[in-house]
C-alpha cells in the first residue's frame, strides 16, 4: 500500500483480543500500523464491538486513531394501527399492509391460530405447519420475542417466511413480559411487518386483543377473532432523535498493555462517528445474514461502519494539507471534535439493557463526536514523530528494550519520554495519580496567522490542574510548549473525567480530554 503511494488506511477488521506473549502495542498487527505510520500514512482503525464494557476496546496503539460508533437522529418508525384509533410505535422497514394502510385486518395472537398438536415455537411464528391457514391467511399477526430468539434457536427470517407462505397481511413481533424488552434493528421485510421491542407497548395490544377476542361456548368452542390492525408504511425516514449517542456495542477504554488489562496512559478510543444503522453496499450473495439474501444495500451497524466516515474526512484533511502526517491529522479531528449532542446537551451512551442511556465519557467517545468542518481549521495541532512512539514503547514497564528493538528496529538509548503520558498526543490520560505530576505537551500554530491563547481547564473530580503559561501568542508555524501540573486533591477508586481548552482570539478553540 505504501509502494501504491496510499495516504489513508482503514481498519474494520483488526485482532479480537490482545497477543498472548506480548505487549498489545508490539503485536504483530500493531508494529505494521507503526510502520505504516512512519511511511506516512493515517490509520483509522475500529475499536471493536464489544462495548459496553469497559477495558474492551481492540484499538491499541496511539500510531492508530481508533473510532468508536454512536447512533445518528435518523430512524425508520413504524406504527401499528389499533381497531379502537391506538396507534403503537415500532421498528420496521417494510411497505404498509395490504390496501396501502387504509384496510384493517383481523388481528389474530400465534398461539390461538396454532394446531392444537403443534408444539413448535407456536408464539415466534417460525414454521408454517404450526398453524392454520384459514385462520392467519390475510390476517395480522402476532408473534412474540420469547425464549428463542434469547437463545439463538428462533429468527426473523423463520418469521418472514411463514408470513409469506401462509399469506399473513402483516406480523407483529411483540417483546414477551417474561424476557422483558429486547434490541431491534430496522431490517427490509419483503412482507408487512412490525418489531415492537418494548413490553409496554406489547401490553397495550395484548389489552387489545384481550378486549376484542372471545372464546365460544356454544359446544363447539373455537375463538372469535374481533380486534382489528393494520401496518402502516415503515421506509419513510425520520431525523428528530437525540443524537449522537454512543452505541451499546462500541467497544470502550481504558486503554491496556496486556492481557491481564494493566491500564497504560493512552485514550482510546480518540474519536466518535456514525456506526449505527448506516447504509452500506452489501454482498447480493449475504452467506452470513440469510435476512438480508438478494439485498445490494442493507442498514449495518458497528464500529466498522463508524471508522469510514473517519478515513473519508482523514482522505478529504490530507487533500487540503498534503505535508500534513498522520499524528497532525489525528489532532485536528480530535481537538475540533465536539462533546454536546443535537440538542445541546453531554452526550449520552447506550447503557447494558435496551433503551437505556447514561451519561458518556472519554472512555466512551474519545475526544467526542467528529466535526469535519472544523477539522480543516483547528488552529493548533499536537504533533508526535516515529522517534516519539519508539520512546513511549521505552517507557511503559515491564518492557524489555530489545524486545523493542526486535520489533521495531528501534533503540530505547536515546528514547526521552519518562513516563506514557508525555507522549505529545491531544488529550491527556493518568492511569494512577498519587501526589502530583508533571507533564508537557507541544502545540503549533497551523493557521496563517499569530494567535494569541488562553488556556482554560475543567479538572477532573478530585484533582488540580494548572497550566503554565497560562496564555501565549504563537505565530504560524512556531510551537509552544505546556507544562501540565496535575495534583490528587481527594483519593478516588476510578477514573474521572475533564478537559483543557485553549481558548485563540481569532475564534480557534482547542481542546483536549483529561482523564485521571
Amino acid at each position: 500500500a505504501t509502494r501504491d503511494g496510499v495516504d489513508i488506511l482503514l481498519l474494520s477488521v483488526g485482532p479480537n483480543e490482545p497477543p498472548e506473549d506480548t505487549s498489545t502495542f508490539l503485536g504483530a498487527f500493531d508494529i505494521f500500523m507503526l510502520s505504516a505510520w512512519r511511511a506516512g500514512v493515517f490509520v483509522a482503525q475500529a475499536v471493536g464491538n464489544n462495548g459496553p464494557s469497559p477495558y474492551s476496546v481492540v484499538s491499541y496503539s496511539p500510531w492508530t486513531f481508533g473510532v468508536a460508533s454512536c447512533r445518528t437522529d435518523r430512524k425508520y418508525p413504524a406504527t401499528l394501527f389499533l381497531g379502537d384509533g391506538r396507534k403503537v410505535r415500532g421498528i420496521g422497514l417494510s411497505g404498509s399492509s395490504w390496501g396501502d394502510g387504509m384496510i384493517q385486518h383481523k388481528l389474530v395472537l400465534a398461539n390461538d391460530a396454532a394446531f392444537p398438536n403443534a408444539t413448535r415455537n407456536m408464539e415466534e411464528c417460525q414454521s408454517p405447519e404450526a398453524f392454520d391457514p384459514a385462520v392467519v391467511g390475510g390476517s395480522v399477526v402476532i408473534c412474540t420475542f420469547s425464549a428463542g430468539f434469547r437463545s439463538g434457536t428462533s429468527n426473523l427470517r423463520a418469521v418472514i417466511q411463514t408470513a409469506e407462505a401462509l399469506q399473513f397481511a402483516g406480523f407483529v413481533l411483540v417483546a414477551s413480559p417474561a424476557y422483558g424488552d429486547y434490541v431491534a434493528q430496522p431490517i427490509p421485510f419483503p412482507v408487512p411487518g412490525i418489531l415492537i421491542p418494548r413490553t409496554t407497548d406489547a401490553q397495550v395490544i395484548s389489552d387489545y386483543y384481550e378486549e376484542h377476542t372471545t372464546t365460544r361456548r356454544d359446544g363447539e368452542g373455537g375463538i372469535e377473532f374481533h380486534g382489528r390492525a393494520m401496518i402502516g408504511d415503515g421506509r419513510i425516514a425520520s431525523y428528530e432523535e437525540e443524537a449522537p449517542i454512543v452505541s451499546r456495542f462500541s467497544s470502550r477504554g481504558p486503554d491496556f498493555m496486556d492481557r491481564n488489562k494493566t491500564p497504560v496512559d493512552i485514550l482510546k478510543p480518540d474519536i466518535l462517528a456514525p456506526g449505527e444503522q448506516i447504509w452500506a453496499a452489501w454482498s447480493p450473495m449475504s452467506a452470513t445474514e440469510k435476512i438480508l439474501h438478494g439485498h445490494n444495500f442493507a442498514l449495518i451497524s458497528g464500529t466498522s461502519m463508524a471508522a469510514p466516515h473517519i478515513a473519508g474526512i482523514g482522505a478529504t484533511m490530507k487533500q487540503k494539507y498534503p505535508s500534513w502526517t498522520p499524528s497532525m491529522i489525528a489532532s485536528a479531528l480530535s481537538t475540533t471534535a465536539s462533546k454536546h449532542d443535537n440538542r445541546g446537551q453531554p452526550i449520552m451512551a447506550q447503557g447494558s439493557d435496551p433503551f437505556t442511556t447514561h451519561p458518556a465519557a472519554p472512555f466512551g467517545y474519545g475526544a467526542g463526536l467528529v466535526d469535519p468542518l472544523r477539522a480543516l481549521d483547528p488552529g493548533l495541532i499536537f504533533s508526535s514523530g516515529y522517534e516519539d512512539y519508539i520512546g513511549f514503547l521505552c517507557s511503559l514497564p515491564n518492557t524489555a528494550a530489545e524486545e523493542i528493538r526486535t520489533a521495531t528496529g528501534g533503540s530505547c538509548e536515546s528514547a526521552s519520554l519518562t513516563a506514557a503520558s508525555d507522549l505529545n498526543l491531544p488529550s491527556v490520560t493518568v492511569t494512577a495519580l498519587s501526589g502530583n505530576r508533571t507533564t508537557r505537551r507541544v502545540v503549533m500554530n497551523v493557521a496563517d496567522k499569530p494567535e494569541t491563547y488562553v488556556a482554560g481547564v475543567n479538572p477532573p473530580e478530585g484533582v488540580e490542574v494548572g497550566i503554565d503559561p497560562a496564555w501565549f501568542t504563537v505565530a504560524p508555524g512556531e510551537t509552544q510548549t505546556l507544562e501540565i501540573k496535575l495534583t490528587a486533591t481527594r483519593p478516588r477508586d476510578d477514573f474521572s473525567f475533564g478537559e483543557i481548552v485553549l481558548t485563540g482570539n481569532l475564534n480557534h478553540i482547542v481542546r483536549a480530554p483529561l482523564s485521571v
